[in-house]
């Protein structure tokens, strides 16, 4: 079961996931600003930089938005062309295109944007323009992702594109059909927006925080809603109800006197797992030190002593470190390049048995990231899609 707590303050809307009575994911977000993720925007290109392959966009924001090449060309790769061309040949200063943002800026850099346009729905992803059916690896039956290959196939018109996600498992057609005409819908008033505003313009805002965990995690028949603003439970009712109709969402209104995240236990447990140190359930511990570059991760023994056997105590604490770090690196949002310094082990055994934990621990992680397995130097090495800067918490009342 999932619980959902929203804190509702004065000026921002904090949102806590708990999985089995366990915090793993934190998001703020500022009650008149969102992020500009997901978000289509009219822009003018700036300039053309041919030595990076890249062009500058006027997307509104304070800092221009970046445009790489390849997300210029079609996103079905086998219908780019072999040869990739200059991208002076695709784009002068002054020219108008729809992007959107992939990327949130980071640093002195802009946001990055693209031309591969999606939209994502309960069911599916819709891609206006690429051209073929895709399905989640996450949908281990064969069978049951054949039949959503074919739904997809038999609904999409020829240069549509379609990803159905892991939640259409077992979904009907017709569900399905109702997500994609949502969607199309959707397109169309981003195309009706474009051709009548003056760069640089918003087209399309994505939906809200809450509003996307709602759409991406959020089941009614196991998983709870608390929130202690009663406007916003009612606009979180009145979007499961576009959604998700004939269901019954369990939304809770939260009417006690203390605060939300103190009484279930968020206040604390965000104040442990956001620093430096911190400390393993068996008495280990972690060192976590992110740079701009890449965070690094260290495993150390501490208070554990657990068996006589000194390798089967570094297995334990390496075990317990293993999902733990799967756990934090999702609440924590890290992105780039990861590396974990384990205690070292000298059974291969141990070694896949670590990895394999690691990667079961990480399957809840909705982020795209990947394992890559141990360096030369007997470390763990992984990387993990940064859309957003990485969560820091600063918990109101």
């Amino acid at each position: 079961m999932k619980r959902m707590i929203v804190h509702c303050g004065v000026d921002s809307i904090q949102l806590a996931l708990l999985e089995e009575g366990k915090l793993v994911e934190y998001a703020a977000e500022r009650s008149q600003k969102r992020g500009l993720v997901g978000s289509f925007f009219k822009g003018k290109v700036v300039n053309v930089i041919p030595g990076m392959q890249a062009a500058f966009v006027d997307i509104g924001q304070k800092k221009n938005a970046f445009l790489y090449i390849d997300d210029l060309l079609h996103p079905h790769l086998e219908k780019q062309p072999k040869q990739k061309p200059l991208i002076t040949e695709l784009l002068k200063p002054g020219h108008e295109l729809i992007v959107q943002v992939v990327k949130e800026g980071i640093g002195n850099k802009g946001a990055r944007v693209t031309t591969h346009y999606s939209l994502p729905g309960r069911w599916l992803v819709y891609m206006p323009n690429a051209g073929y059916v895709a399905v989640s690896k996450k949908i281990g039956s064969e069978e049951e992702r054949l039949r959503l290959k074919v739904i997809g196939e038999e609904l999409r018109t020829e240069e549509e594109g379609l990803i159905i996600r892991t939640n259409a498992e077992h979904a009907g057609s017709e569900a399905i059909q109702e997500d994609l005409t949502l969607l199309r819908g959707r397109w169309n008033t981003i195309l009706s927006k474009s051709d009548t505003g003056i760069s640089p313009c918003v087209l399309h805002h994505d939906l809200s925080m809450v509003q996307r965990l709602m759409r991406d995690v959020y089941s009614p028949e196991t998983d709870e809603l608390i929130m202690d603003s009663p406007e916003q439970a009612k606009e979180a009712a009145d979007f499961l109800a576009t959604m998700l109709p004939g269901e019954s969402p369990n939304i809770v209104k939260y009417k006690k006197d203390s605060p939300i995240f103190d009484f279930y236990g968020i206040r604390q447990q965000l104040e442990k797992d956001f620093l430096r140190k911190l400390w393993l359930p068996g008495g280990g511990y972690l060192v976590w030190d992110t740079t701009e570059a890449l965070t690094v991760i260290d495993v150390n023994t501490g208070k554990f002593t657990g068996r006589d056997n000194l390798e089967d105590t570094v297995y334990l604490t390496n075990l317990e470190a293993a999902r733990e770090i799967a756990r934090l690196v999702r609440l924590r949002d890290t992105g780039g390049i990861i590396i974990v310094d384990f205690i070292d082990m000298n059974s291969e055994e141990h070694r896949a048995g670590v990895l394999d934990t690691l990667e079961k621990s990480f399957k809840g992680d909705r982020t795209q990231h990947h394992i890559l397995g141990w360096t030369k130097l007997g470390l763990l090495e992984m990387t993990r899609k940064r859309i957003r800067n990485e969560n820091v918490v600063t918990v109101s009342e």
